[in-house]
This record gives C-alpha cells, sequence and structure tokens, in this order.
C-alpha cells in the first residue's frame, strides 16, 4: 500500500508530466496574464490621454498592490515545504477553532484533531494524510502534525487574492457612483459664476435671513449642542449638500484663498483633488493587512466575531458623515454669531479647527479603513461561499449572515451617495487649500522652483547665512504665490498650500 502511494506521488510529478500539458498550463497562464497587463497599459494611456494623472497614478497603485499579492503567493510557494515540515502537538489544535463539534472531536485520534484548525484555511485535515505524503510522516513519526498543508496553502492564496480584488472593486465603484453625485452639482456652479458676472453691485446681507443661516442655526440644535448633533447625524441621509451649502462653502474657499479670483471653478478643482485622494484610497496599507490577520484569529466558534465587525465599518461611516455634516454647522454658527447683517455675500471662514484633532486628513483614512473593512466582509463571505457551501459552519447561521450583506449594502450606498460627496467639499473648508488648486503644468513648474530653492537656501546655510535664509522664508512663500497667480493667469492669495 506504500509502495502504491510512492508511486502515485511520483506520478504527480513535473518529471511524469506529459510535455503537452505542462507547455498548454504554462501557455494559458501566459496569454492570460499578458491579456491582462496590457488591459491596464491601455486604460494607463487612455487616463494619460484625457490629462487625467490622478486617475493614472491609482491605476499606478493597483499594479503596486497586484506585484504585492505576487510577491505574497511567491513567498507562500517557496515556503510551503518549510511549512509542512513544521510540526506542532496535536493538542495545539484544539485551541481556537472557527468550527467546533464536541462528539467528533472526542472521537478523533491525536493525528487526526489537527483537522478542525485547518477549516479558515479552506481544508478538511481528514484528508492529510493522503495529501502529505512525506511530509506528514515526518511529523507522525514524531508524534506530531504538521502546522499547515498545501491545500490550506492554496485557499488561503485564493483568499487573500479575492480580498484585494474585492477592495479595488469597492474603491472603484465607490469612486463612480460619489462623483457621479459631485457632477449633479455642476448646474449650482455654472448658475454661481453666471450671476457674479451679471451682477456686479454689492448689497447688504441680513445674515439671520440667509438661507444657510435658517437651516444650521435658526433651525433644530440652535440652544443644544445634543440636537445640532442629533440634526447633523439625520441630514447626512437626506440632502447631505444642498444648494446653499455648496454656494456658501465655495464662496468661503476662494474668498480666502484666491480672493482675486471669483471665477474660480470650484466645482473642477473639488473634482481633482477627490481624484488624488482616489488613487491614496485605492491601496491596501501595512495597517489594514494587521487588521485582517487579527480578524482572522478571532473567527472562533461562538464569538460571532464577523457578525459584530460587520458593524465597525457602519457606526465609523455614521460618526465620519455626522462630523461632515457638524462642520457645515460651525461654519453657520461661527458667522451667525459674530454677524447680523454684512455687507456682500455671506462668506465663511475655513478652519482646520473644525476637524478632528485639527486634521482634515483623518477623514480620508477613516474612509479608507471603512471602504476596506467592507470589501473585506463582503470577500471572506463569497470565499466562504465558493469554498465550502452555504451551510458551513464558519459561515455562521443565517440570521448572522443576512443582516452582514444587508449591512454592507447600505455602507456601500451611503458612503458612494452621501458621505463621500460630503467629504469633496467640507475638506475644503480647511485652514490651506491642496495642490490641485493649480493645473498640472502649474504644479510641475512650482515643484521645481520650490526645489531650487531649497537648494539654494541650503548653499546659504553652508556658507555661514542660516539667519538669512530663515527671515526670507515669508518672502519666498509669497514668491511661490506669485508664480502660481502668473502661470495660472489669476491671482491667488490667502493661506497656502498644504503639499
Amino acid at each position: 500500500m506504500a509502495d502504491g502511494g510512492g508511486e502515485s506521488a511520483e506520478s504527480t510529478a513535473l518529471e511524469f508530466t506529459p510535455t503537452w500539458i505542462v507547455a498548454g498550463v504554462c501557455s494559458l497562464i501566459v496569454v492570460i496574464s499578458l491579456a491582462a497587463e496590457r488591459c491596464l497599459h491601455y486604460l494607463g494611456k487612455t487616463f494619460k490621454g484625457k490629462n487625467q494623472k490622478a486617475l493614472f497614478e491609482a491605476l499606478l497603485k493597483v499594479k503596486e498592490e497586484l506585484m504585492l499579492l505576487g510577491f505574497i503567493s511567491l513567498l507562500l510557494t517557496v515556503s510551503q515545504g518549510m511549512i509542512q515540515k513544521t510540526c506542532i502537538p496535536p493538542e495545539w489544535t484544539m485551541y481556537m477553532l472557527p468550527c467546533h463539534n464536541d462528539k467528533e472531536q472526542a472521537e478523533l485520534s491525536p493525528s487526526e484533531a489537527h483537522g478542525l484548525a485547518a477549516v479558515i484555511l479552506g481544508l478538511n485535515r481528514r484528508r492529510l494524510l493522503d495529501e502529505g505524503g512525506p511530509t506528514v510522516q515526518h511529523c507522525q513519526k514524531k508524534g506530531e502534525v504538521p502546522l499547515l498543508s498545501v491545500e490550506a496553502l492554496h485557499q488561503l492564496h485564493i483568499f487573500i487574492f479575492i480580498l484585494a480584488i474585492a477592495h479595488v472593486i469597492f474603491c472603484v465603484l465607490t469612486m463612480l457612483l460619489g462623483s457621479a453625485r459631485i457632477r449633479q452639482w455642476k448646474h449650482w456652479e455654472d448658475e454661481f459664476q453666471k450671476d457674479s458676472t451679471e451682477n456686479g453691485q454689492r448689497k447688504v446681507t441680513y445674515v439671520h435671513q440667509c438661507e444657510f443661516i435658517r437651516e444650521h442655526f435658526k433651525g433644530i440644535g440652535r440652544d443644544s449642542a445634543i440636537l445640532s448633533w442629533l440634526h447633523s447625524f439625520v441630514k447626512q441621509f437626506y440632502g447631505s449638500v444642498t444648494k446653499s451649502d455648496y454656494t456658501t462653502m465655495r464662496l468661503g474657499f476662494i474668498m480666502t484663498h484666491c480672493r482675486a479670483n471669483p471665477k474660480f471653478d470650484f466645482h473642477r478643482y473639488m473634482l481633482r483633488a477627490l481624484e488624488a485622494d482616489f488613487k491614496k484610497v485605492v491601496g491596501i496599507s501595512w495597517y489594514l493587512w494587521i487588521f485582517v490577520v487579527v480578524f482572522m484569529l478571532l473567527n472562533v466558534n461562538g464569538w460571532h466575531t464577523y457578525f459584530w465587525i460587520s458593524f465597525i465599518p457602519l457606526i465609523l461611516l455614521l460618526a465620519v458623515g455626522t462630523k461632515l455634516e457638524h462642520v457645515i454647522t460651525q461654519l453657520a454658527i461661527e458667522v451667525a454669531e459674530k454677524h447680523s447683517a454684512i455687507e456682500g455675500d455671506l462668506v465663511v471662514n475655513p478652519s482646520d479647527e473644525h476637524f478632528w484633532f485639527g486634521r482634515p486628513k483623518i477623514v480620508l483614512y477613516l474612509i479608507h479603513f471603512i471602504l476596506f473593512q467592507n470589501a473585506f466582509e463582503i470577500a471572506f463571505f463569497f470565499w466562504i461561499l465558493t469554498t465550502y457551501g452555504f451551510n458551513s459552519c464558519i459561515m455562521d447561521h443565517v440570521p448572522f449572515i443576512v443582516p452582514r450583506l444587508v449591512v454592507g449594502a447600505i455602507i456601500q450606498l451611503l458612503c458612494s451617495y452621501s458621505t463621500l460627496p460630503l467629504y469633496a467639499i467640507v475638506t475644503q473648508m480647511g485652514t490651506f487649500f491642496k495642490k490641485e488648486i493649480f493645473d498640472e503644468h502649474v504644479q510641475q513648474s512650482l515643484v521645481g522652483w520650490a526645489q531650487k530653492a531649497k537648494k539654494r537656501k541650503a548653499l546659504r546655510s553652508n556658507n555661514g547665512s542660516g539667519g538669512a535664509a530663515g527671515s526670507a522664508h515669508p518672502s519666498a512663500r509669497l514668491e511661490l504665490m506669485k508664480r502660481a497667480a502668473s502661470l495660472e493667469g489669476g491671482s491667488t492669495g490667502g493661506h497656502g498650500s498644504e503639499v
């Protein structure tokens, strides 16, 4: 019997496989890989041809993630022999099981007990002795069991791939739906620029009669902070950004950062900034991989971990939406408490103080985590469904499955149509503007000028004139603004860029 097993193992080795099979499989894999690479290449050329640099850089980020996945896959493949030869006591496999059956566990021999621990990685280890060959025998001689099998590593490959693809797909879907929602505001931009052209005369504006103030200051929550936050929470579900919100925040941005250019296309700038942020969201950062490992560790039978963690992105998303709406409310309160009537249009004062810890970028990190965690939930569900079936113990009970899917769909829709558009406009109410305020050729010119300025400053410092160089910093910023204005064809004032 042992000889038969040895012959079977030999017959599956590459040296005993027909060459036409090896060549055919390799050809198919190469053709599919080249086709995918060409598709990404032509998509990149399309983005560059349409001057969509932000989307092109996001595509490069996707390629980097695919390369990382390839390296992870290669590392798992190369180290599978070492992993299989790593033996552990059978008792260790009886803890933190994703599926648990007391009766079956009592009947298993020590060598079979390891089977329950491998469910999370896609393997029924009762076939371990048939698949492991000499590796399993190596551990059996010690009275132990292998750490992981070839089939388990294969399932781990599949899960990592599905997770990365699901994350990219969900990010792209969110970006497309959110951008479509933001483009619906374009007619507000056109109307505002038309009105500013026709109405050159200044007027007196009674602050408390403005629609923007009535919606956020004289309405619900004026005298109660709790009601104010509650109103912000509810408003994100309906009309998260109204016409008065858009026009007021647009004017506040222009009067703060480019006062001399009242016809500045705020809508176009907002879309460019959103596309630039997209390339940061589409990637999978190191802390997100830590999140994956931690929650795979906590998927213990009876804990219903994946049911509870499905509410984490929903809670964070609602908190982010509420905070962004409350920033708009704070802008309104700040103006209403200082003025009763002003000359000209109502202007709000952008400031980082309205955001968590004075950092608007925290919102982007939270949205990144929310999208990834939601993609993780959906990817894990479909991986279990295709690998073990709907009735698998690791899938959990139906009352826990359906809410997870419903919550995932709610997160995707709410983030696309409410939170992302809110983020796109409200984060422009910070102290600094983003470099996307300039066109691409202007950005390149400014970067080149800044690099030369740094070199000149370094040379002055080396020559013992560090104090003079330091005192010239404000004038350097003024020179930067002047160069930007001359290149852009208009004048830019106010605060500097945060980039």
